[in-house]
């Protein structure tokens, strides 16, 4: 603390007397000032100790002294003390009645305490407040420190801070959602200030911003030297934050800026090591693959996971992303196995988890934030997500996310599953315009032998494939004798050119038929 006019009241050697403002003995004193200006106001900070012996005041005029005074207390003056037995054997009844009127604390200085006396222990008290000051806050960095290598989380450095500044401390990822928080209650209060800490992070770090009130002030600090923040750190006080606690906050940010910055190399390794895993799932060697993981991603390839690939337009996409995957696992303690691919990434995550959860809510609140037809914004991202699988099954799961990729893209959705494919029909997929352009191509020598009315062959080609090259059914179907259908069937050969015995050529002409079944609604 500070040195207060009550402590050097208290001081043994001052020898000073309280004559008006005894109430407010506990005002912080800044520092000493002699002045007999008859109005020392524009020299003075606020906090000050005016010490004075009246030299050029009317000391004994009432209202002289009630302007005086009056300037004085506006001004912030800590209080005054006035020397007797210099120009005045005692405090004029004016000054003293002024100020206690104005409730500014009026302190007699006998004549053998000198005002450089009062000035050496007002410096003397603020130096060895700010000597305590600084060891508190070494004393909080050492105890900081330790709890940071300790290795056990920040929840030990959050208790320890909370303790530095008797209050509240609480760390938040960089979604905003809050990771850990000193003492427990507290997790509660935090996570109210999710938005200040949205808004943060948009700002460039360091940055910081003081929010609540007197009574509940609280203090956002981001967490990062970069473009983008890592994270936030809040602590909560009733005060405005003093050296020492200004120290251990300091001290704080600094650590978990260099935990987060010391995460990002590990992320960065544990990626390599994911890539490596990934290209061995994918070469079909899962049992290499397994041996790699090791401790790291071996709990994740023990359970059905999923394989997501995701694609943006600009990095901002995956960012976001990324670190919303990132966080719910965190919360929940699960693994990912994450690999960029250029302009890309491709995430290996547990079925049911909460990173797949948070993947499908990051995509549906982007589907309801900006409904898209056909395309995407740069700061969109287009998910394929696979059926759940297993090891040995990683190289069909990464196709079935690049179809699924392929139809969001196309469909303009944020996010597919492969089962939503895999559940439905393939005909909806026959709507691609490439598709249409090869129905139409495949078929069009039929149609126009159709057109110039010498005889249905499209028709026939239809009943008999849908048949299944059943001549008698596909003939009643059709009201023709079976003959009649075997002459059309050669035609369709003919014209083609191509062998209706081979089971390709039957399935792309049914799905050509279907296609331009599709089509014909749009162009009705």
């Amino acid at each position: 603390m500070p040195p207060t006019l009550a402590s050097l009241v208290q001081h043994s050697a001052l020898k000073l007397t309280v004559r008006a403002g005894a109430d407010r003995l506990d005002t912080p004193v800044r520092w000493a000032h002699a002045s007999e200006l008859a109005d020392p106001v524009p020299y003075m900070d606020g906090g000050e100790l005016l010490l004075v012996t009246a030299t050029n005041l009317d000391a004994e005029n009432a209202e002289s002294m009630r302007r005086y005074v009056r300037r004085l207390a506006g001004a912030g003056v800590a209080g005054v003390g006035f020397a007797v037995g210099v120009n005045y054997e005692d405090i004029p009844a004016a000054l003293v009645d002024a100020a206690e009127e104005e409730g500014l604390p009026l302190l007699e200085v006998p004549r053998r305490t000198p005002f450089l006396a009062i000035s050496k222990a007002v410096s003397a008290a603020i130096a060895a407040d700010q000597y305590r000051a600084v060891t508190a806050g070494f004393e909080a960095q050492r105890e900081l420190t330790k709890a940071a290598l300790a290795g056990d989380g920040p929840a030990d450095l959050l208790a320890r801070l909370a303790a530095h500044i008797d209050g509240w401390a609480a760390l938040y990822d960089t979604s905003g959602a809050v990771l850990a928080a000193a003492p427990d209650w507290a997790a509660r209060r935090a996570a109210r200030l999710t938005p200040d800490v949205e808004r943060l992070r948009d700002r460039p770090a360091p940055a910081s911003v003081v929010v609540g009130d007197s009574e509940d002030r609280v203090e956002l600090q981001s967490l990062g030297t970069g473009r983008r923040a890592r994270g936030a750190l809040a602590v909560g006080t009733g005060a405005a934050l003093g050296t020492a606690e200004r120290y251990a906050v300091h001290s704080a940010v600094a650590l978990l800026t260099l935990t987060t910055a010391r995460s990002r190399s590990l992320q960065g390794a544990e990626q390599r090591l994911g890539a490596a895993v990934l290209r061995m799932l994918l070469a079909g060697q899962p049992d290499h693959a397994r041996a790699v993981a090791g401790d790291l991603y071996g709990g994740l390839l023990d359970a059905p996971f999923r394989l997501l690939i995701a694609e943006a337009a600009a990095p901002a996409g995956f960012d976001l992303l990324t670190e919303t995957m990132e966080a719910a696992a965190a919360r929940s303690g699960e693994v990912l196995l994450m690999v960029p691919e250029g302009e890309r990434v491709v995430v290996l995550a547990a079925d049911g988890g909460t990173a797949v959860a948070a993947c499908a809510a990051y995509a549906e609140a982007q589907d309801d934030r900006a409904p898209r037809e056909g395309g995407t914004e740069d700061s969109d991202v287009v998910v394929g997500l696979s059926a759940p699988c297993g090891p040995i099954a990683v190289s069909a799961a990464y196709k079935q996310a690049e179809q699924a990729l392929s139809v969001a893209r196309r469909r303009g959705r944020a996010l597919v599953e492969h089962e939503e494919l895999a559940a439905g029909s393939v005909l909806p997929l026959l709507a691609d315009d490439a598709v249409r352009a090869f129905a139409d191509g495949m078929l069009r020598a039929l149609y126009e032998h159709d057109a110039k009315g010498r005889g249905d062959l499209v028709a026939s080609l239809r009943a008999w494939l849908s048949r299944h090259g059943q001549w008698d059914a596909a003939a009643a179907d059709l009201g023709v004798h079976r003959h009649t259908l075997r002459y059309r069937m050669r035609r369709v050969e003919e014209i083609l050119g191509r062998s209706l015995d081979d089971p390709d050529v039957r399935m792309e002409l049914w799905l050509a038929l279907k296609a331009t079944e599709a089509a014909a609604p749009a162009e009705a």
